[in-house]
């Protein structure tokens, strides 16, 4: 079941259209710095083409990522100073990581970025999500760590980490009136991201309409449908044909997989190029799309809860379906007996009815 959009277009207006636009990417929160690895790989669009203005009607883009900036230590730190000060307005801010409670940190931080000139200390993450948010045209959070807490998040974690909207409250807008954009995934993945990039690159230039989002505040057009419609797999699933092995080309609903309940697009989309996509190449799905990621999905490689009984029922139905497919496939899967070679035409064609048309 598609989740539903939040009909907040009532209370957020279409910003006036801009040329140039900055994007100002924290990766200071608890993470590996996957996601921006990822989306290196985008194609639909890449980066390149968005950075260079090969894609038509999109404003001029500056990307300030620690990861990808050719800038290295307070060149790079500037542009975070600047976006303070207004300096790069508009800019889109994109947080990667988890976001730790520092109000639970009895000494020092968790995690930080640059130096604070006036008081020569790390500035943290939350700093510069409180400095930089409530400035920004729009709040992106990039992997299922930005978005839900991910794994850093799981239960007996030190940090109380959490996802950025948790952070900010879901009932944040930016000053564009738009909510925080999830994008998940761990890592995300490179079209999903880039692709709501573009969204609201387009709706800065004011070309697109407010972005919609469901009511985890992921792009509704990336995340309504579940992994399992998209499914190379989903055909044996319908007819209660399922592995008992790795390595089978059977539904691995059995072997762990949560596919059917799980809101992703990468079995449609694929990973690169459109190859890949976790149960398409064999490996079961683990929700990380999901707020509930990772300890509502866990142990891992496991009947998940349920399948057992829905497997089940299916498994009725379908072996049913699959013997009454069978008879039908080996009826059609036969030539007709009057195509043969011979003196003795065995068609029904008969030349006196057609004489009498």
């Amino acid at each position: 079941m598609a989740a539903e959009t939040i009909p907040y277009g009532e209370v957020a207006q279409q910003a006036p259209a801009v040329k140039e636009v900055h994007i100002v990417w924290l990766t200071a929160g608890l993470g590996c710095d996957g996601d921006t690895v990822s989306i290196t790989a985008a194609e639909q669009p890449s980066i390149e083409d968005v950075l260079l203005g090969a894609i038509p009607g999109l404003p001029k883009v500056h990307l300030h990522n620690p990861v990808l900036a050719p800038q290295v230590g307070e060149e790079f730190m500037d542009f975070f100073y600047q976006a303070e000060r207004g300096e790069l307005d508009p800019f889109v801010f994109v947080v990667e990581g988890s976001i730790p409670n520092e109000e639970i940190k009895q000494e020092g931080y968790w995690a930080a970025q640059g130096t604070d000139p006036r008081t020569g200390q790390p500035i943290r993450t939350t700093e510069w999500i409180d400095r930089l948010a409530p400035k920004a045209w729009a709040v992106v959070a990039a992997g299922t760590c930005a978005t839900y807490g991910g794994i850093h998040a799981m239960a007996g974690n030190p940090t109380g980490c959490m996802g950025l909207a948790d952070y900010l409250g879901w009932d944040f807008r930016s000053r564009a009136g738009i909510p925080v954009v999830n994008v998940p995934g761990c890592p995300v993945q490179p079209d999903n991201f880039m692709e709501t990039a573009l969204y609201l690159l387009y709706q800065a230039a004011g070309v697109s309409p407010m972005i919609p989002l469901d009511d985890q505040l992921r792009p509704t057009w990336l995340f309504g449908k579940t992994v399992h419609e998209g499914c190379d797999r989903a055909g044996y699933y319908e007819q209660g044909d399922f592995a008992t092995e790795y390595g089978s080309p059977k539904c691995i609903v059995r072997l762990g997989c949560w596919g059917p309940v799980v809101n992703c697009n990468v079995t449609k989309r694929g990973w690169m190029r459109g190859v890949g996509g976790c149960p398409n190449v064999g490996g079961v799905c683990i929700g990380c799309t999901m707020p509930g990621f990772p300890d509502k999905f866990m142990p891992f490689m496991e009947e998940p809860p349920g399948a057992a009984v829905s497997s089940g029922a299916v498994g009725f139905y379908g072996r049913t379906i699959r013997a009454l497919r069978g008879i039908t496939n080996t009826t059609v899967n036969k030539e007709p007996k009057w195509r043969h070679p011979g003196s003795h035409l065995t068609t029904g064609y008969r030349p006196e009815s057609v004489e009498r048309g």
